[in-house]
Formats: structure tokens, C-alpha cells, sequence
């Protein structure tokens, strides 16, 4: 019951966010939303996307790619088809309303599986990981961008002393790149292949996880 309390506030909260969810991150967030779908497009043409929220990745994506969507909140979702409509993106096909910690895919549907800035949002991270396992298609990878806080070091202590005001706009430092590499570590196929970091460098990383080849 606690999690889907969790699922209806998030609902809530996106469909106050839908209206203006653009304005306020598109340029923000275009460099990560960029490599994120290049490197996606690398591992082959079937692509999911776990929170695709208006649909501000899906112009990334190159033509011949087959993008599925998914998203908890409808009303971001209804963002996302406008945009798929107006703009003519041929590359994107099904766009739905799911709970990433229950997809609704056969196993090894896709080539990858993109998470743009949702992952630390999700009430299960590790439970919506195995899922994404479960769909991927060995020699495929995870591709996550994320505000990831430093497991040690200067940058850590920095974050710490910021995390306050970095709460009151919303964002937080607390989900570390050390919780990915030890959910990975679960599975003996599955490696961080690496964390780079994306605009604005340092707060913002995107992580690859690859699913080893048969």
C-alpha cells in the first residue's frame, strides 16, 4: 500500500508539471538527453523508454530506431503524443501509461533501454532495474541519466554542504552511482560499462550497464 500511495502522489505532482515541464528543463537537460539516445541507438534499432514523461528525448532519436515509450503519468504522456504528431517522428511507435516496476514486454524485446532523469524518482529503483533486465536483449544496455551525489571525495563533501539548497528546488544528491554498480553486480551478465559526466558536468552523469552477449 505504501508504494502505491508513493505512485498516486508522483501522478499528482506530474500532472502539475505537464504544462510546464518544458520550458523549465528543455535546455537543461539536452546534452544528457542527446547521448543518452545516441548511445541507445548504438546497441540497435528497438529502444525503450522508461519515463519518457512530454516526450523531450524523442527528437534525439535517429530515423529507423523503434521507439516504445511508457510513463506513469497520462498527463505527460498526452505531451509526448503531441509531440510525436506534430513533429512527424516516425521513429517513435507506442507511447503508454505503465509502472516501470511492471512492464508489460516479453522478455528480450529490446536492443536498449533508456531511463532519462527518472530513475532517483522511482519508488523501486532496484525492482524497475530487474524489469529493464528482464526486457533487454543480451549484448544490450541500460542507459540511465541521472543526478547521481559522488561516493567520496571532495565532490562528495561539497554535495553535502549544498544539499540543502539543492532540496529546496527539488533535486537531490542522496541516490549515489554505488547503488547502480551494486545492483549490477546481482547479475553475472550485467556490467557499468561507464559514468560519464554530461551538462552540467559533474552533477549530471549518464551511466551505460551492459547486458553481456549470449
Amino acid at each position: 500500500m505504501a508504494v502505491q500511495y508513493d505512485l498516486e502522489g508522483q501522478k499528482k505532482a506530474y500532472a502539475k508539471w505537464a504544462p510546464i515541464y518544458d520550458k523549465v528543463y528543455v535546455k537543461l537537460l539536452a546534452d544528457a538527453q542527446r547521448k543518452t539516445s545516441a548511445a541507445a541507438a548504438a546497441c540497435g534499432p528497438d529502444i525503450l523508454e522508461v519515463g519518457v514523461g512530454t516526450g523531450l528525448v524523442l527528437p534525439y532519436y535517429p530515423a529507423g530506431c523503434r521507439v516504445t515509450g511508457i510513463d506513469l503519468s497520462f498527463h505527460m504522456l498526452q505531451k509526448a503524443v503531441e509531440k510525436k504528431v506534430e513533429r512527424g517522428l516516425k521513429q517513435v511507435g507506442l507511447l503508454c501509461a505503465m509502472d516501470a516496476c511492471k512492464l508489460g514486454f516479453a522478455d528480450h524485446s529490446f536492443d536498449a533501454v533508456t531511463v532519462p532523469f527518472v530513475i532517483t524518482l522511482v519508488p523501486d529503483p532496484e525492482g524497475a532495474l530487474d524489469e529493464m533486465y528482464r526486457v533487454l536483449r543480451p549484448g544490450g544496455e541500460i542507459v540511465i541519466a541521472s543526478k547521481l551525489g559522488a561516493d567520496e571525495g571532495a565532490t562528495m563533501h561539497i554535495e553535502a554542504a549544498l544539499a540543502p539548497l539543492v532540496k529546496k528546488v527539488g533535486w537531490s544528491i542522496a541516490f549515489k552511482a554505488s547503488r547502480l554498480r551494486n545492483w549490477a553486480a546481482k547479475y553475472p551478465d550485467m556490467e557499468v560499462v561507464s559514468i560519464a559526466p554530461v551538462f552540467p558536468v559533474g552533477f549530471f552523469k549518464m551511466v551505460r550497464i551492459k547486458k553481456k552477449a549470449a
